[in-house]
């Protein structure tokens, strides 16, 4: 019995230490794992504070753009000495000076697209790049705005050429995401069994938007076409009406059976279009109601001025976030570590802003200024308004129709494959 015992004790003054090994791992593993949660939602916390602050710079080289343009020649006379800037410096002042300002930003949201496009997780040297360095990025920056001030206005005028595509391109991009934005919307208020979710706030919506629709399709005959000679106007009003009932029709076929509520805000969003179209019209026309402002602006230029800068900055940062509606593949799966968003994207986005915006600083047109407080004004905006208008509504109807083009085509090719299989019967 003393052997025994003694043995017993023995193993348990081995067994002891072996376990309380065993506690001390399990422990420091699981601080180690709390502490990689807490860091990783530092690391996604900075990240999303970071999209804040390049959005501010976009909205700075907006600023700067319209002082370049507008009271950059008053105000600035030390340009008037860089040999690309010709002679008394009408090189870097109105256009010209918008365009520099615009490759700029061009160059620095571009070498942070190159540095970011292949970046995945939270604790990747690019992550660090992207979320912090700012003082560095401020003065890289700097460098890139002044850079182009010392390029020859003939290169200038190439990268206008250029911008006009990027500009379209922008565009396409901000038509994608608010179609998906819409689809979003529309399956969030349709009607779910599984949620005991009713239609009731979705018609309801979806009646705001159509009726706001027609009232502004009524609103703009008078305003804008209240003379026959006015036939440009007319039409544009006029097909963005038959857009309307186009759409209306095609949700509501029992084939297709979207509902309303999409419907109904991309008529919205088609007829705020048309509307912006014709406003951009020269105020000189005679179906324009619109009375010459003086050079100065009133304050509702003034105010219409700045609420059109901070729509191009609010335009360029929601779609530079929405990386997910040109995702390939939409069943990734998303792990603690990842980032929140596509930085890559995120920077190309806002190149292409930069020049977006720049085209609407002069207006589409790389001959000639724009009036002091006035933006995307002139036949040239008119028409790319126009163009998007009716871009926006076929794409919107391709997305209605397509998923039956699809399943019809599946249909017919499975068929003959079951009518082989039937014919080798015996």
């Amino acid at each position: 019995m003393r052997v025994s015992t003694g043995a017993v004790e023995a193993a348990e003054v081995n067994i002891r230490p072996i376990n309380s090994e065993v506690v001390s791992q399990e422990e420091v593993s699981g601080s180690l794992e709390q502490k990689n949660l807490v860091d990783y939602s530092a690391e996604r916390k900075k990240s999303l504070q970071a999209r804040y602050s390049y959005g501010i710079i976009f909205l700075v080289t907006n600023l700067i753009a319209w002082f370049i343009r507008d009271y950059g020649q008053r105000l600035l006379p030390q340009l008037h000495y860089p040999k690309a800037c010709g002679t008394e410096g009408h090189d870097c002042f109105r256009t010209l000076g918008v365009l520099r300002v615009s490759l700029g930003c061009f160059i620095f949201f571009f070498l942070m697209f190159l540095s970011t496009i292949s970046t995945r997780k939270l604790f990747e040297a690019r992550n660090t790049w992207h979320s912090r360095w700012w003082a560095f990025k401020f003065f890289l920056f700097i460098v890139s705005v002044a850079v182009p001030f010392f390029l020859s206005s003939d290169f200038i005028q190439l990268y206008g050429e250029f911008a006009r595509i990027g500009a379209g391109v922008f565009l396409l991009l901000q038509l994608v995401s608010v179609i998906q934005f819409i689809n979003w919307w529309n399956n969030c208020w349709m009607p779910d069994k599984e949620r005991k979710q009713s239609c009731s706030f979705g018609l309801f919506i979806s009646t705001l938007f159509y009726i706001a629709s027609i009232c502004g399709i009524v609103v703009m005959y008078p305003f804008y076409a209240r003379r026959t000679s006015c036939t440009l106007n007319i039409f544009f009003i006029t097909w963005t009406a038959i857009l309307l009932i186009v759409m209306m029709v095609v949700s509501l076929h029992s084939k297709v059976n979207r509902g309303l509520l999409s419907s109904g805000i991309m008529a919205s969003y088609v007829v705020f279009l048309c509307w912006s179209a014709i406003r951009s019209e020269p105020a000189t026309e005679k179906c324009y109601t619109k009375e010459q402002v003086n050079g100065n602006g009133d304050w509702t230029t003034i105010l219409s001025f700045l609420m059109a800068i901070c729509a191009i900055v609010m335009a360029t940062f929601s779609t530079g976030i929405d990386s997910q509606s040109f995702q390939f593949r939409k069943d990734e799966v998303q792990q603690e570590d990842d980032i929140p968003y596509k930085y890559g994207f995120f920077h190309l986005v806002f190149s292409l802003g930069a020049m977006y915006f720049a085209m609407l600083f002069i207006s589409w047109n790389l001959n000639s200024s724009a009036r002091k407080w006035s933006i995307d004004v002139g036949w040239a905006s008119t028409w790319v308004k126009i163009v998007n208008e009716w871009f926006a509504a076929t794409l919107y109807l391709w997305t209605l129709i397509s998923p039956v083009v699809i399943q019809s085509k599946v249909m017919d090719n499975d068929e003959p494959m079951q009518q082989t299989d039937e014919s080798a019967i015996p």
